[in-house]
């Protein structure tokens, strides 16, 4: 059983998300970053989708109870310490009970993955586990994890030990710039502005949440009217509504939309930019379908072969653990 201690709102269990459904107006939910998702999971040996606690900028603490369980974290640039050692922000142990494991905001990002190995033992609703806050269905009675909330787990594991790091290069991505395909609805802004779209410098408004990026800078203007049919959105899709400014629709998104989409994020910057803090300067720049896929195909091929772990060096040690230590035994005498 893993017991929530504190959560400020914002940590959700996820799988990889609801596919199948959006034609019945189900959002497929799922992690705002697949790629710390899946690396999270993959450290564990566990399936790339597999059921996870992601946490937001609110953080989360939590404990184990009954019997130790090896756990994964990938993500943000998040600060994470167990009973006052700090962590790597990507980093796998064997949590034991009367530990507690803290997860808070830090210099960068804004998402991070929780994996276990086992189980999280929720009961999935239209073949997922996602949790969707705004429909409330899916992970633990379709709503954020709260203090005192018990998950229960199946098949748990234990035997990592001591923290290990893991050695995942491909989680330090800087947002500056995000790869777009154009479209589809592109020929609704001349081609000045579409210049202007991936020339400009955007501002991550700090309004934005699992449903949508908001963006902040100097407003496009539409060629032929800021209408469309609505259609289906893709996550990562960019909206360009009448006042002007982009909307970049993430996991949450709603299933149809009828504002023209000037772009799309390809499928391997979505956690770059999902991770990007409000404030975060950025540019767009467009690529091929074929450099999108073979972006999408180098990060599936860096993950298959499983993650490796090396030994975490001690460099720092923070007050809590200090004073929770004899420092005296064995000094003098």
């Amino acid at each position: 059983m893993i017991r929530i201690l504190e959560a400020r709102g914002g940590a959700t269990l996820q799988d990889a998300g609801r596919y199948g459904a959006m034609r019945y107006g189900i959002t497929p939910a799922g992690p705002m970053d697949p790629l710390a998702h899946a690396t999270a999971n993959r450290a564990l040996g566990n399936p790339f989708g597999a059921t996870a606690i992601e946490v937001g900028l609110g953080g989360l603490s939590l404990a184990v109870e009954e019997a130790p369980l090896d756990i994964a974290l990938a993500g943000g640039a998040f600060r994470i310490d167990c009973d006052g050692r700090p962590l790597p922000p990507a980093a796998a142990l064997t949590l034991r009970p009367g530990m507690a494991l803290r997860i808070r905001a830090g210099r960068a990002g804004a998402w991070c993955y929780l994996a276990v190995a086992g189980r999280i033992d929720v009961a999935p609703v239209l073949g997922s586990t996602a949790t969707h806050t705004r429909s409330g269905f899916g992970g633990l009675d379709g709503r954020a994890l709260g203090p005192g909330d018990g998950l229960a787990l199946a098949e748990a594991r234990a035997g990592l030990g001591e923290p290990t790091a893991l050695v995942a290069p491909w989680l330090d991505r800087s947002p500056e710039t995000i790869r777009v395909v154009l479209g589809p609805q592109d020929d609704y802004f001349a081609e000045s502005e579409i210049a202007a779209f991936l020339t400009r410098d955007w501002t991550v408004s700090p309004k934005g949440d699992r449903m949508a990026c908001f963006l902040d800078g100097t407003p496009l203007t539409h060629a032929k009217g800021h209408d469309i049919v609505s259609d289906g959105i893709a996550m990562g899709a960019i909206q360009v509504p009448g006042q002007g400014l982009p909307i970049v629709l993430m996991a949450d998104r709603q299933p149809t939309g009828g504002y023209p989409k000037i772009a799309t994020v390809i499928g391997a910057d979505l956690g770059r930019l999902a991770q990007a803090q409000g404030g975060t300067r950025l540019r767009f720049r467009a690529v091929s379908v074929a450099e999108a896929v073979a972006a999408r195909r180098a990060e599936a091929a860096a993950l298959e072969p499983g993650i490796a772990l090396e030994p975490v060096v001690r460099t720092e040690f923070s007050s809590e653990f200090l004073l929770g230590r004899n420092l005296i035994d064995g000094v003098v005498g």
